[in-house]
């Protein structure tokens, strides 16, 4: 994939940059490899929780309340 990278500055608290530099450490990882994957993952998070608000209406029309019983009615 080729992409042109766009530069993003963020500050961060003494707390959070020191857990983010020990996840570097221990995971061997960039800073820039773990902000854009806990980025990434936060997005797609977001987007889920979009489309969920979106079709509960819709899934409490069908009792379908809980996660439970979502996953019973697909197994």
């Amino acid at each position: 994939m080729s992409y042109m990278p766009t530069m993003l500055t963020i500050r961060l608290d003494d707390d959070l940059a020191a857990l983010l530099e020990r996840a570097c450490k221990e995971s061997g990882r960039s800073r820039s490899e773990l902000v854009r994957d806990a980025l990434r993952r936060q997005l797609q998070l977001l987007r889920f929780e979009v489309l969920r608000q979106k079709i509960m209406p819709f899934a409490e029309a069908r009792g379908l309340l809980t996660d439970e019983d979502i996953f019973r009615d697909l197994t």
